[in-house]
């Protein structure tokens, strides 16, 4: 799969809780970094996802995604119903068909 639409199938899964999706587009050595904190493995970021997620019923709306080679960033926000809760970029590594590495950054 293309790295753009990894990307879009990663945040469809988020807002679906489509974990077992959320799993295969991600590689098991996935590390995501953002400013709160690091996941460093596949299996502890889904964990997160499904059990520990401060707010589960967010949606993200994406601004845009654009994927050069291996490596796409999209933009965004995270909504809760109307109101918007954050704002967010996010550069994604991919290799193979999954995704391998995320950083976060928000505001």
């Amino acid at each position: 799969m293309e790295p753009e639409a990894l990307v879009r199938q990663y945040y469809d899964a988020l807002d679906r809780h489509e974990y077992g999706v959320l799993e295969d587009v991600l590689a098991p050595e996935f590390v995501q970094k953002r400013p709160d904190r690091t996941f460093e493995d596949r299996k502890s970021f889904v964990r997160f996802m499904r059990e520990d997620r401060p707010n589960p019923d967010t949606n993200h709306e994406l601004e845009g995604v654009i994927a050069d080679g291996e490596r796409a960033a999209a933009r965004g926000r995270v909504r809760d119903g109307e109101r918007v809760l954050f704002e967010f970029a996010d550069f994604f590594e991919c290799a193979d068909g999954r995704i391998v590495r995320l950083e976060t950054y928000s505001r």
